[in-house]
Formats: structure tokens, C-alpha cells, sequence
């Protein structure tokens, strides 16, 4: 293994301004369909392309496109504050490892368990290890279930709920990764959860003046639909109110979709045990990486 990185080493160093080059809006149509190939695992790069376009500060990194000796890609990675990465070739992946060890605003990694522990074969030499390390599963519902009690006032968030959304997500973020982005960069962080509103993506239950249930739709697609920072209240909990908001949700999201994922942490057996009930079932493994700060 140590003589095939070595080797893939030397050639990107050698064709690295041949074969990587970053991605322009005029091939966006050429990506989508690079990334169409495995749509259950590049989700989050096909969503933020179609709301984004390839050329956007609201990537918040830059596209690049890893090509062959006859110009077709076989690798395609946003390198930025998220970085994610779909390869069809070894080269690719260790070139794109290379790239993210030199992305000083490089902050997590998110990628399959078995491809996430190759790259990190390239990325780690002579870098500090991962402050976070953090194993998840990918539930996914395929077909919509009976609903035995509904949850009437689960239903779009409008702007009088964004502070309310704001400071669960925050907390949220920090119980996560131990970072609280209203600390980091509070401005970008509420216009972030502002957009996300405004796209009619963020879906709330209130009580009371009190967020009962969230959750963010990150990435919305024919093929796939992708939810993120489920909250339930803790008084909420363990009594099916979660279940219940969650199949219900999932339901409505299957009439423009085929499939609705969600990673869970591998040790958060109450989660796990709630997208179950809802008809949830589990499918691979994911690593989220937390990278040490320079």
C-alpha cells in the first residue's frame, strides 16, 4: 500500500495541472451525470449543484473535476469547509486528498467508511490526526407508511420561527462537533438558516413558542432526498412524537421523491431506534471527520 501511494504520489505531482482542474458552471450538466452513476452516495454534491450552481460562495469551496489521459472524469470533489469527493479511479482520490491538505478552511470530511479510510492514507502523511472522528449509519425509506396518528401543526417554517431554528441549530451543531457556529461566524450562520427557510426546506412543529420538532431538507432531488438536523424536544422524547413527525414528513417527501436518507451516529441508539419505527431502514456505513485546526 505504501508503494501504490507512493507511486499515485508521483504521478499527480507530475500531471497534476493536466488532470485536476476546478469545475465551471458550463459543466455542471457533465457532473450531475458523473454523479448520477451512484445517486445514494453523492447526495449532498448533486444537491448543493442543482440550488448552487458548480461556481458559488454558498459551496463554500470549490468544485474540481479529476480527468483521465483522454479528458473524461473520473473523480468529483467540493474541497472546502465540507469536503466531499465521488471517484472512479485511485489516482483521483489521492489527488484530491492532496488538495484538501492544502485547504486552509478545510473543517470536515464527510464520506463511505471504506473510501474515507483510503483517503485518509494520503491526506494523514505528516498532518495531525482528526480531532473528531465520528462513525454514522444511512437510514433510508423508500415507501411511504400508515400513518396512525398525525402531527397537525408539523408544517413549513416561515421567518417569524428563524430565531427559534437558529438557536437549536446551534445547539445542535455544538453538542456535534463541540463548535458553536453563532461563536464562529453568527452572521453567515443565520443567513445560512434564513436561506434555508426561504427555499421552504426547513420543516418545524411549535408548542408554545418552543421548537417540539425540526428538520432541514439538505439536499432535495428527484432521486433522493436528504435530512439533516432532526430535533426533537426533550420532553418530546421516547414516547413515538418523534416517530410520528418523522414518518409523516418522510411521506410527504416521497411524493417528489424516491427515497428520503438521514446519517445517524452509530452510539445514538434512541435515533436509530426512532427511524426504524417511522419504516426507516439502515444501509451503509459513513465517517464524518472533525480536522484539527492549523
Amino acid at each position: 500500500m505504501m508503494q501504490l501511494t507512493s507511486d499515485i504520489q508521483a504521478t499527480h505531482q507530475a500531471t497534476a495541472g493536466q488532470l485536476i482542474q476546478p469545475l465551471g458552471n458550463d459543466e455542471k450538466a457533465e457532473t450531475l451525470d458523473f454523479l448520477s452513476a451512484r445517486p445514494q452516495q453523492t447526495f449532498l454534491m448533486s444537491g448543493w449543484i442543482h440550488d448552487n450552481g458548480l461556481e458559488s460562495r454558498l459551496n463554500r469551496g470549490t468544485f474540481y473535476g479529476y480527468r483521465n489521459t483522454q479528458g473524461q472524469l473520473e473523480g468529483v470533489a467540493l474541497i472546502g469547509h465540507v469536503t466531499l469527493f465521488e471517484t472512479q479511479a485511485e489516482a483521483a482520490l489521492a489527488a484530491f486528498a492532496g488538495l484538501t491538505q492544502r485547504c486552509s478552511v478545510s473543517h470536515t470530511l464527510v464520506g463511505e467508511q471504506d473510501k474515507m479510510c483510503r483517503f485518509l492514507s494520503y491526506y494523514m502523511d505528516g498532518r495531525p490526526a482528526p480531532r473528531l472522528v465520528c462513525r454514522e449509519l444511512m437510514f433510508e425509506q423508500r415507501a411511504k407508511q400508515q400513518l396512525d396518528e398525525s402531527v397537525p401543526g408539523l408544517c413549513l417554517a416561515t421567518s417569524n420561527e428563524l430565531e427559534l431554528v437558529v438557536q437549536v441549530h446551534a445547539q445542535m451543531a455544538f453538542e456535534e462537533n463541540g463548535t458553536n457556529p453563532l461563536d464562529v461566524d453568527p452572521n453567515g450562520f443565520r443567513q445560512r438558516c434564513a436561506r434555508r427557510i426561504q427555499q421552504e426546506r426547513v420543516w418545524v412543529s411549535v408548542e408554545d413558542n418552543r421548537l417540539s420538532f425540526k428538520a432541514d431538507v439538505i439536499s432535495d432531488l428527484p432521486e433522493i432526498t436528504y435530512l439533516e438536523g432532526v430535533y426533537v424536544s426533550p420532553e418530546k422524547r421516547g414516547n413515538g412524537f418523534g416517530a410520528r413527525c418523522v414518518r409523516q414528513l418522510t411521506n410527504t417527501l416521497l411524493t417528489r421523491s424516491k427515497s428520503v436518507c438521514v446519517l445517524i451516529r452509530e452510539q445514538n441508539t434512541a435515533a436509530q431506534a426512532c427511524y426504524r419505527k417511522a419504516g426507516y431502514q439502515a444501509r451503509e456505513y459513513y465517517e464524518t471527520l472533525f480536522l484539527a485546526q492549523n
